[in-house]
């Protein structure tokens, strides 16, 4: 009797209990954080800004003095950005001022420069300026020990910004995984090299190198192992030997081939923790662990590798650095473009088009060809088309799931 396929969620959920613990944090230059995720809330070391100042060029005056138009006051000083105004503005007094200079003493409201005309040190108001007009009040933005940005978020490019301005020169975050990448089978060759009749260009490494690093991870690819014992067991050595989080073994998933790659890993001390799962194209899939390394073994088909690792790799990378959304369903809705028969036993991942229904809605459309063989199709896919195991047929129209590819970076 054949044992059950592994459904995809316990699958996924036993891959994330072998990243229960995120890794090790280190301190990082603000300059350096981008991509990085933080190990610790990062909170502001200043005030910002630290103190009033003006949004706009114009004069800072009293509002008292400015109720009505024709309104005439002295100049009596300039504030400009990094110089202030050393003096106090009194009644019918007022000061020439630009944009994020510090609102002298006295003042409480700012009128602009275009509403305005100038007779010598006379400034003549066209318009009345009501009180507090174009003040920044100091802290407007954030206050000295403000929390900022929580643990486990991934610094964009706004989020470097802020830690900058918010004086922080280190920010702590957490290690990037390792990510040691071994790929498997005499058919094998890399890019640019003369093939032999029996063999293709090797491309599933590029992708899951493309995938660990856009996920946060530090991938690093130990070339292709040919299919016999002696050169796996030198590529795990590899693995083991650069401290790797993550092997990511791609090919030999085969029913025939695969207890060659699977006997390698077992004879190096490798507990196993799955293999095979309900799903479509993917359904070898293997996980382990040897040590503290986690063993993601993938098919060697491109569109499976790829669909295992959008849905285990990633996730497991995110969790080793302490995103607690790293398990959440990337999938969204859509409506299904075209009818679609009933699905079997296995959750199916179909790679799909998509575009703007009359509603505004995404409408996925299946390549005509699923061939988990195939680079292209996957490549000119934009999106995922999830199906449920035992799926009833679904007509044009219907509501479904989808894993839009562009957000993976993939």
């Amino acid at each position: 009797m054949k044992a059950a396929l592994l459904p995809v969620e316990e699958a996924l959920q036993r891959v994330l209990a072998s990243a229960s613990e995120p890794l090790g944090e280190e301190d990082i230059p603000v300059g350096k954080s981008l991509g990085r995720t933080l190990s610790r809330d990062l909170h502001s070391l200043r005030t910002q800004p630290p103190f009033a100042n003006s949004a706009m060029d114009g004069y800072a005056l009293r509002a008292a003095d400015a109720t009505a138009p024709g309104a005439r006051l002295k100049l009596v000083g300039e504030s400009a950005a990094g110089h202030v105004f050393a003096g106090k503005v009194g009644p019918g007094e007022c000061a020439r001022i630009f944009t994020g200079a510090p609102i002298p003493e006295g003042v409480d409201a700012i009128a602009l420069q275009e509403d305005t005309t100038r007779d010598g040190d006379v400034v003549i108001l066209t318009e009345a300026v009501r009180p507090a007009a174009h003040v920044r009040t100091a802290g407007i933005d954030f206050a000295e020990g403000e929390t900022l940005l929580p643990a486990g978020r991934r610094m964009t490019p706004r989020d470097v910004a802020l830690a900058a301005a918010a004086n922080q020169a280190f920010v702590y975050c957490r290690r990037r995984p390792r990510v040691a990448i071994l790929a498997t089978g005499d058919e094998l060759v890399s890019p640019g090299q003369i093939l032999g009749p029996a063999q293709i260009v090797g491309s599933n490494n590029y992708f899951v190198h493309g995938l660990a690093l856009a996920a946060g991870g530090a991938p690093v690819d130990l070339g292709i192992a040919q299919d016999n014992p002696k050169a796996l067991e030198t590529g795990i050595r590899s693995a083991l030997n650069i401290g790797a989080d993550i092997l990511v073994t791609l090919g030999g998933a085969s029913v025939g081939d695969y207890d060659l790659v699977q006997k390698a890993l077992t004879d190096a001390g490798m507990e196993l923790g799955f293999w095979k799962i309900a799903m479509r194209p993917g359904k070898p899939l293997m996980h382990g662990r040897i040590g503290s390394m986690r063993v993601l073994g993938l098919p060697g088909n491109p569109t499976s590798s790829a669909v295992c690792g959008l849905l285990f790799l990633r996730p497991l990378i995110r969790a080793l650095l302490g995103d607690a959304t790293a398990g959440a369903d990337p999938s969204e809705p859509a409506r299904l473009a075209v009818p679609l028969p009933a699905n079997g036993v296995r959750a199916d991942f179909a790679r799909a088009t998509l575009a703007r229904d009359e509603t505004g809605a995404w409408a996925a459309t299946p390549v005509s060809d699923q061939d988990s063989s195939l680079v292209w199709t996957l490549a000119r896919a934009d999106a995922l088309l999830v199906r449920p195991a035992d799926a009833p047929a679904a007509n044009a129209g219907d509501p479904c799931r989808v894993i839009r590819l562009e957000p993976f970076g993939a």
